[in-house]
């Protein structure tokens, strides 16, 4: 049986940076990195402040390029900026003087496509994303989760095969956050795009992903890889009710030795 060609592999990649300041040393921030993430996959990636998630995602995005090792969507080594990535901050960087339609436009407008197309999936995103109401609103009248739902429709509208979330839910309020999640998870479900998230909160990695992925300190490494296995990727609500989800936070407290620093 042929091997299905992942999504997204990283291959022992290292990188480097020289020092900030005269007199500083260079730093390692990744060091043989390697990680692969199927088709249709949702990954998180977990670690302790400065180890490198941030790298990861330049890298994986052709922002930055490896010192060491290769990196390759869907079999092709990235060596610049792809078309099939979508790459989601914890801003939504909405453009102010657009309305929600064309902030969602935004992506397509250099592709190409037929006026039709655009409009066909401007649509279907607005839709999906529950913001068809306020398509021609503009992003000063939309409260925070509508405007983070806003730049995950113009990122699901380019169709990329990659979507990238670093801290999407970071900068909203707990109950804000909470619905937010739920919202995201199911269209992401329904999509069925790859997706790569970056994410402090360990009940969101548990409530979110198909697999965990921990990285150690600086320089940074997958130290372990821990498979969710739990129902409903599309409802995170009801997942962090599961006993086996609390199971799975303590156990990534322990990994990253955060139950050390409570009992300490």
């Amino acid at each position: 049986m042929a091997r299905t060609v992942p999504a997204l592999e990283m291959q022992a990649v290292t990188r480097r940076f020289p020092a900030r300041e005269r007199g500083a040393l260079p730093f390692t921030a990744i060091e043989r990195l390697s990680f692969h993430v199927a088709p249709g996959e949702f990954v998180a990636l977990v670690g302790p402040s400065g180890c490198g998630k941030s790298t990861v995602l330049n890298l994986v995005s052709g922002l930055d390029r490896p010192s060491e090792g290769q990196v390759f969507l869907s079999g092709e080594e990235v060596t610049g900026p792809s078309s099939h990535v979508g790459f989601m901050l914890q801003k939504d960087l909405l453009l102010p003087w657009r309305s929600i339609r064309r902030n969602v436009e935004f992506g397509l407008e250099a592709r190409g496509l037929s006026a039709a197309e655009r409009a066909a999936r401007i649509e279907r995103e607005l839709r999906r994303c529950r913001l068809t109401d306020y398509a021609e609103r503009y992003p000063h009248q939309l409260s925070g989760g509508q405007r983070q739902r806003a730049a995950l429709a113009r990122t699901l509208a380019i169709e990329p095969s990659l979507v990238l979330l670093d801290e999407p839910f970071s900068a909203l309020d707990a109950q804000t956050k909470i619905l937010l999640q739920r919202s995201f998870a199911q269209t992401i479900s329904a999509s069925g795009v790859t997706t790569l998230l970056i994410t402090h909160d360990l009940n969101e990695a548990v409530a979110m992903a198909d697999r965990i992925l921990v990285m150690s300190e600086r320089p940074g490494r997958i130290v372990e890889e821990i498979a969710v296995g739990l129902p409903d990727r599309d409802n995170p609500i009801a997942r962090q009710s599961m006993p086996r989800a609390q199971e799975l936070v303590r156990h990534l407290l322990h990994a990253l030795h955060l139950d050390e620093a409570v009992d300490a």
